[in-house]
């Protein structure tokens, strides 16, 4: 499992790395996406982020951060909502100078659903976070990738890159979102979005709920995703998204068996 792991970045979430998973991480060469929520925010303190950041430092290992995104909207109507989304994001792009992760991966948090009728103020607003944001990575090698959840279609993400304009800021692909909430065919999501591709979150589903399944084990077109890759000659970030270890073997396992990684 040795060659797969060097090739993807494993989502840790921090407390958990903190607490239980570091010596196994560094012991097997795990290289952690980690992925940041409010408790962990408010429960550690700097020292402790700074001890984590400095037993990962020389370890050969790359690092990527998933920032938080439970209740939060970067492009609220509201701007009382949108001051505390941009604080909690804030505190996690703080830790990138310890820690300098390749990507921060943040959700977009565009719903149709939701902002009926107000896409235009949201596209607005938005940018004002991603902007002030953008200046904490401007010195760095830091990107953001934007992620898709329930964003039907690659619309209402490429009108934010592309109004962005930065090499800073690209896209992350979640295939399991795209499954499970959205409606647009995946060639059109890389048709879309591929030149602006950052990075790829790798899990499963069965196209009704955001199962997080290991590939191979729901009926999202992984096969045709990496063929699209490879044909554009695009390098992502590849992220797996396990939520149990026992997920995350049977994900090395099918990975393995698939063949995906071959040409990575």
């Amino acid at each position: 499992m040795q060659e797969i792991l060097q090739k993807i970045q494993v989502h840790v979430p921090y407390y958990l790395l903190r607490e239980k998973m570091l010596p196994r991480v560094l012991r097997e060469g795990i290289n952690p996406e980690i992925g940041f929520n409010h408790r962990d925010l408010d429960c550690f303190q700097e020292a402790d982020f700074r001890e984590t950041a400095g037993r990962i430092a020389g370890s050969g290992l790359s690092v990527t951060f998933h920032a938080p995104f439970m209740d939060l909207r970067p492009g609220a109507l509201d701007p009382r909502i949108r001051q505390v989304s941009l604080d909690r994001l804030r505190r996690v792009f703080d830790l990138i100078p310890w820690f300098r992760p390749r990507c921060v991966v943040c959700h977009a948090s565009f719903d149709e659903r939701y902002y009926a009728a107000a896409e235009a103020q949201w596209l607005e607003n938005s940018l004002g976070t991603w902007r002030i944001l953008l200046d904490c990575v401007r010195e760095t090698e830091t990107i953001i990738a934007l992620e898709n959840v329930y964003e039907r279609t690659p619309e209402p993400l490429k009108r934010l890159l592309d109004a962005l304009a930065s090499p800073q800021v690209r896209f992350c692909f979640d295939a399991g979102h795209a499954n499970a909430f959205g409606s647009a065919p995946l060639s059109l999501w890389i048709e879309t979005l591929g030149d602006l591709l950052g990075e790829i979150h790798i899990h499963d589903n069965h196209g009704t709920a955001d199962e997080h399944l290991p590939v191979g084990e729901g009926n999202f077109p992984f096969r045709a995703l990496f063929a699209m890759v490879r044909e554009r000659n695009l390098k992502p970030i590849l992220t797996v998204e396990s939520h149990s270890e026992k997920g995350l073997r049977r994900m090395l396992e099918n990975l393995r068996a698939m063949e995906l990684l071959k040409s990575s």
